[in-house]
Formats: C-alpha cells, structure tokens, sequence
C-alpha cells in the first residue's frame, strides 16, 4: 500500500465502480473510491434496471451472480427473474426469429402469442403482435443496487469519498502514484478508471484516446399502478419495470447528444422533448395505463463508444491502470464487471471471460470525425425568427 495514500483508488462512484471496489475489498485489498458528487447518483441510479445482457462476454457471470446478490451484499437490490419483451409494430411479428439467433446456448426462452402476453402484462392492449418471454435475466432497483454496494464495500473498509473531483493524474517512472484533488493528491499503487462520461478525458491525461460520446439519458415514473403478475418488461424500443410500489419507471431513448462533460458539472436536468416521446411510447406499449399521471423524471449522464460496447482492460502503460466505461450497460452488468475489473488489477487477467473484444486496441485507426459521421452531436438551438414590430 502506499505511504501516503491507498493500495487502489477507484475514480468514479457508479456501480460499476462501487462493485470492483467490493470485489477489490473481498480480496482484501485497501480501496478508496472518488466520486466527484454522490455515489450512484448519475445514470447507475437513473436507469431501467435491466439485468440482461445477452451480447456481452459478461453475461454468463451476470447470470450467475445476480440471483446470489442481496446475499452477497447482504442489503437489497430488488432483483426479480425474468424478462418479457413485446411487439406492437406489425412489422415486428416475427422480432423473434432474429432474436433466437442472438441468445446464447442453454437459457430457456419461449415465444408468446398476444393473449399470453396480455394475461402476463395486463397493461397491454390489443395493438400486441407478438412476445417473447425470458426465463433468465431479469431487473433490480438501481437506486438500491447503488446504496447496496457503496453499504458492502463500506462494510469491508473501503473509503468512499463523495463530492470529490479528481483534476489530474500523478506519474513518475512510468506508472500511476496518484490520483490530484482539490483536497490534495491522493497516493495509490493502482488506479482504476470507472469515471462515466469522464473517463476519456482522465484516460487522455495519460496519453491514451478513448473515443466516447456522453448523452442524457432519461426515465419518467408514473403513479402507482395495480401490480401486474409479470413486472420486467420491455418492448417499442423502451427498457424499464414496475416497481414494488406499482409505479412504472420506463427509459429508452431518444439520446440528447451532448458536448464533453466537465469534471465538476452536477447532471443534467431532464428535457421536456424526451420526457414527452417516453409518455406518449409508452401509453402505446401498455395503452391500459395511458391514464396514469407521469410524477417524476430522472436525467443522467451515459458514455458510448462509437461500437456500443464497453472497455474493460489493464493497460500496457502505465501497467498499474485498469479502465472500465461500460457504454451504457454498465448497471446490469456490474456484478461481473466489478469481478473482472478484481482479476485485471490483482492477476492482470479475467478468469472467467475472454476480454479481447472489449480492448481499446479495436478502435486504432478510427476516423478523426466519428461523431459527425454517426451524427452523435448536440441538438442545435432552434433559429430565433424576428417579429416585426405592429
């Protein structure tokens, strides 16, 4: 560990985050986490809850530990098993078929007819065209996934400093000795980079380019609703769940691309635009709960790359620095990538997936203008017209 400082400072207070510290910790590691404002309190407590990533190496220890959770943490997440996913575009009848060619091996699924669908999700309506339902998978609340890991890493003795921003990067001899705030550098044997949106610009202070591109994004919650039998569902282009309390909590787009994200900027309010586009998808999703009253919205802040896949790698210099921005999956995956992130800082590799396809490296030779090519820019302000005076 070092003298003036710990043995890991992990930069970033979101699950992904929060979870190696917790894994760092099992190991008996010396960990202090540095959030630049409240754990959890960006997008890893602002999402849909999904737990169901069935694209990412990841998965298959994501599978494994999410039904072990509340007891490894030993507080409550809320997981539920399970995901139902639905159609109400007609030209969406068979979504199915291309969705079996996707999913991996050995997990049980089974394709649904409307009526099914309805007598699993009453909210549904007759525009239903066809279902699938999961019986893998499933959701969590991430608020109290949040809390649950920051309360389980604490538990083991990691420092978790919260309104702390970090300005700059402390190297000598070809490694990271340090992480610099505004209440003094912090010395560590090891740095992880779990920063969200920030991550590029911390990786760029150490002469590496990690392309990403930071968007708001928003959920809106409803009044509580009579609970339905199945609460995991997903359809239309929108993610979300209902919650213990009946309320449906839904998200899914579209992004508001934004402009790079300082290091001290609180996180986004939500936009009345995506708000309105949310209400009205879901009235279409689940038109028996067109009457419900919207009462919050949430805004947060995501990190995509330009493939929409995470980086989960230690890099080959400085060789005591591992980085994690997980493109907008991070909240379900993060039982398993707080795991690999564990094995690369400790053994220098993950025992349980291959991460090559997750390695910066797949991003040398990206054109300069990426952004502007997938036409991931900030909305333009709207021309003022000039009104000429009566």
């Amino acid at each position: 560990m070092s003298e003036t400082g710990t043995s890991v400072v992990i930069v970033g207070g979101g699950v992904t985050g929060l979870s190696a510290a917790w894994w760092l910790a099992r190991s008996g590691v010396d960990v202090t986490v540095v959030e630049k404002g409240i754990v959890g309190f960006e997008a890893s407590g602002r999402n849909g809850g999904g737990c169901t990533h069935y694209q990412s190496p990841l998965f298959h220890e994501e599978q494994r530990l999410w039904p072990q959770m509340d007891e490894l943490l030993g507080y409550p997440t809320e997981y539920r098993r399970g995901r139902i996913i639905f159609q109400v575009d007609p030209r969406k009848e068979r979504f199915h078929e291309g969705l079996g060619l996707r999913l991996p091996k050995g997990y049980d699924w089974e394709v649904l007819d409307p009526r099914q669908v309805r007598d699993l999700v009453p909210l549904a309506g007759d525009n239903v065209v066809s279902g699938v339902r999961l019986h893998f998978g499933g959701h969590a609340n991430p608020q109290r996934t949040s809390q649950a890991y920051a309360w389980a890493a604490q538990d083991l003795g990691v420092k978790i400093l919260q309104h702390t921003a970090v300005s700059g990067i402390a190297t000598a001899g070809g490694r990271v000795t340090g992480v610099e705030t505004a209440q003094g550098t912090i010395g560590c044997d090891a740095l992880v980079v779990a920063a969200g949106p920030q991550t590029g610009k911390l990786l760029g202070m150490l002469g590496h380019d990690l392309p990403m591109a930071p968007a708001r994004a928003e959920m809106i919650v409803t009044e509580p609703l009579a609970m339905m039998p199945f609460t995991g569902v997903d359809g239309h282009g929108l993610y979300g769940r209902q919650t213990l309390r009946g309320n449906l909590a839904y998200g899914g787009g579209p992004h508001e691309w934004m402009d790079e994200v300082p290091f001290d900027r609180e996180p986004p309010r939500p936009s009345g635009s995506v708000t309105r586009n949310l209400a009205r998808r879901v009235a279409e999703l689940l038109p028996k709960a067109a009457h419900a009253r919207v009462i919050r919205s949430w805004a947060g802040v995501i990190e995509n790359t330009p493939d929409g896949r995470p980086v989960i790698e230690r890099l080959a210099s400085p060789d005591n620095v591992t980085v994690a921005t997980m493109s907008s999956v991070g909240f379900g995956l993060s039982p398993a990538s707080g795991h690999a992130i564990r094995d690369l800082v400790i053994d220098g590799t993950c025992s349980f997936a291959d991460l090559s396809k997750l390695s910066l490296k797949r991003f040398a030779g990206l054109r300069a203008d990426w952004r502007e090519h997938l036409n991931w820019l900030p909305p333009q302000p709207s021309a003022t017209v000039a009104i000429p005076p009566l």
